[in-house]
């Protein structure tokens, strides 16, 4: 076997001794002096912050995970109860840190889940609608819309303030919410008494003719259908009689609200500040008060009344003037 020569003056370099270059060996440093002079690494292992997206729905929520460059962590269903987002929120606490959460829907399905959020410390942002860019290219599903979601939290972009749904305003939203309805179910039940007597008998159109509203609703009520008269009578009696009494309930239904309506904001009015005067409504006879007078009302007070100029019935060749058509 020939030993391979690297050079070396033809001499094989396996025989030879390789010292160390003068000026690197006057640098060198035993290897005890390292073990004892040695420098220890520490690594730092801080947990990055997590940017969460939740898409709503009345079952089931889902959730994305990102981490703070935009990368997917995980993608994760919850059930809508308390225990459900429980879990979701150690779910996205398993991965670092919560930054921040973009739900959908915080005053309709995300209204319960941003609560809990929000009294766990976690800022809730609500996100407006998905990217639309993102459901053409990949199509519509709701792990695409959680992740959206994230990603429209992390950029800040496409965010509205969260609906809080606590104090008074849910208080009252609750409470203006059943007085619309009761108020639409009147007016519907007050037509229907109205239609019923135009088509109901001389004695019953005869005695609803002329009457207020309330009045209406009042007579229907005391109504008294006998089983031995017509049969037509009878049951346009029985008719009359729920629709007037379902009236005057929901007459007091809407006084009670009122009420309730009246007390909270009485009772959740911020104080008014030192040397800041209330101004009501009915304060426009009161003395001292003084109210800007429109521009229209100017050129009136100045102008007079306006002339409302009518052509003479001579002059259309008529002798007195065409009745006015009932509206229809």
């Amino acid at each position: 076997m020939v030993p391979a020569v690297f050079g070396c003056g033809g001499s094989p370099c396996v025989n030879r001794t390789i010292a160390p270059w003068p000026h690197l060996a006057a640098c060198a440093i035993p290897y005890q002096s390292q073990q004892k002079e040695g420098t220890t690494l520490t690594t730092v292992d801080t947990a990055r912050p997590v940017i969460g997206g939740v898409d709503t729905h009345l079952d089931v929520h889902v959730a994305a995970a990102l981490d703070a460059i935009g990368g997917l962590l995980g993608v994760a269903e919850f059930p809508t109860s308390p225990a459900g987002h429980g879990d979701m929120l150690g779910w996205l606490s398993g991965f670092g840190p919560i930054s921040r959460v973009g739900v959908e829907g915080t005053g309709a399905y995300g209204a319960g889940l941003a609560r809990f959020l929000r009294r766990s410390g976690i800022e809730v942002l609500e996100v407006d609608r998905p990217n639309r860019q993102a459901r053409r290219r990949h199509g519509k599903s709701d792990t695409i819309d959680a992740i959206e979601a994230a990603r429209a939290a992390q950029a800040d972009r496409q965010l509205g303030q969260a609906k809080t749904r606590d104090g008074n305003v849910e208080a009252i939203r609750a409470l203006v919410v059943a007085k619309r309805s009761a108020k639409s179910t009147k007016i519907a039940s007050l037509n229907q008494v109205r239609h019923l007597g135009f088509c109901a008998p001389d004695d019953i159109r005869q005695a609803l003719q002329g009457l207020s509203p309330h009045m209406v609703a009042v007579k229907a009520a005391s109504m008294r259908p006998r089983p031995g008269t017509d049969t037509v009578t009878y049951a346009t009696k029985t008719a009359l009689v729920a629709l007037g009494r379902r009236v005057l309930a929901l007459d007091a239904e809407t006084d009670q609200i009122d009420k309730l309506l009246v007390g909270v904001g009485g009772r959740h009015r911020p104080p008014t500040p030192r040397g800041v005067r209330r101004r009501h409504r009915h304060c426009r006879g009161v003395a001292g008060h003084r109210r800007r007078q429109s521009r229209t009302a100017a050129i009136r007070a100045v102008l007079g009344p306006p002339v409302r100029r009518r052509s003479h019935p001579s002059v259309i060749g008529q002798s007195h003037p065409v009745a006015a058509q009932p509206r229809r």
